[in-house]
């Protein structure tokens, strides 16, 4: 087999220009001058035989070979990472890394508090988290950067043949109110209600918001019907909103846990409706399972589900 013309270190480098937009950019993120970037990748297109940045442009502009290059040189540190995992598993969670994906309102609210208790049992073991949308979050571990995801959107349809996705516990949604509104005084509220408050919900292109309302919508609810005051772009800014008295909203009970012990929202119960969604568990099955990420799964996972419920509660 012929020498390789390129190093790891060169397809790192490759890596991080196009991840930071240039190449001065990309020298800071590796702790190295940008002279030796330069001189890292005139060497690389030396011993191609092949230009990979076109040099009319001032940003940093990939040729059709330079994406080649970086396309598949992605693929290669991603499985360099993988092996390193892989060897590092040996040792038996003694060390080693665990990263972990979630969309926005579970890596908020819920992992957090499991990633505290696996760290509790296993300090050695580095674990990172990703919190994204559930689009961003199903692409990562497809390409093998997440070893596993809990989310509460869809799976991108184009994904959905390669990913193995597992139902892993109901998360309820609760209509949450100011206290010192009316309807914090009766035991529930009928549906028509709803119809009555004003909303504060979070932007139309939110993922958490689709979900909301395709859920409402199964209920009978009609939520285009509801009068929006404002739209935030947090769960935590609704959440002061609320307690502010500036009107009402959906947010999963996962995220007001310490709202309703300290009594600073009510929790609005709507009669014969309970409003809840399948948050899942993705994986991609045909990469390596690290020991940490299968430990992480049966030993923690499992610790914030109601027996025989399938169904999220917080103590």
């Amino acid at each position: 087999m012929r020498d390789l013309p390129f190093t790891l270190d060169q397809l790192r480098i490759l890596k991080a220009i196009i991840k930071e937009g240039s190449f001065k950019k990309a020298a800071d993120s590796l702790y190295v001058s940008q002279p030796a970037i330069s001189l890292q990748i005139q060497s690389l297109e030396k011993q191609l035989n092949i230009p990979l940045f076109e040099r009319t442009s001032k940003k940093a502009t990939l040729t059709e070979a330079g994406n080649l290059l970086l396309r598949y040189g992605g693929r290669i540190l991603a499985l360099c990472e993988e092996t390193c995992r892989a060897l590092e598993d040996i040792q038996n969670l003694q060390g080693g890394s665990l990263v972990i994906g979630a969309s926005q309102t579970t890596g908020t609210y819920l992992m957090p508090r499991l990633i505290g208790l696996f760290r509790q049992r296993y300090p050695q073991v580095s674990v990172q988290l990703q919190v994204h949308s559930t689009r961003l979050i199903s692409w990562s571990v497809a390409n093998g950067q997440i070893d596993l995801a809990v989310i509460g959107g869809e799976v991108p349809n184009e994904l959905k043949d390669i990913l193995k996705i597992t139902s892993y516990a109901e998360d309820e949604l609760a209509l949450i109110l100011p206290t010192s509104h009316t309807f914090s005084k009766v035991t529930n509220i009928q549906k028509e209600d709803l119809y009555r408050l004003r909303f504060i919900a979070l932007d139309t292109q939110s993922t958490i918001r689709k979900v909301i309302d395709k859920i409402l919508h199964q209920h009978d609810i009609d939520s285009s019907r509801f009068k929006i005051e404002m739209e935030l772009n947090s769960i935590e800014a609704i959440k002061n909103a609320v307690q502010s008295g500036l009107g009402a909203a959906f947010v999963s009970v996962s995220a007001i846990a310490k709202e309703l012990e300290l009594g600073i929202i009510h929790w609005a119960k709507i009669k014969n409706v309970t409003i809840k969604r399948m948050l899942s568990i993705i994986v991609h099955p045909n990469r390596y399972k690290s020991k940490a990420a299968e430990t992480f799964s049966k030993e923690i996972l499992t610790l914030f589900v109601t027996p025989n419920q399938n169904q999220i509660f917080f103590d």
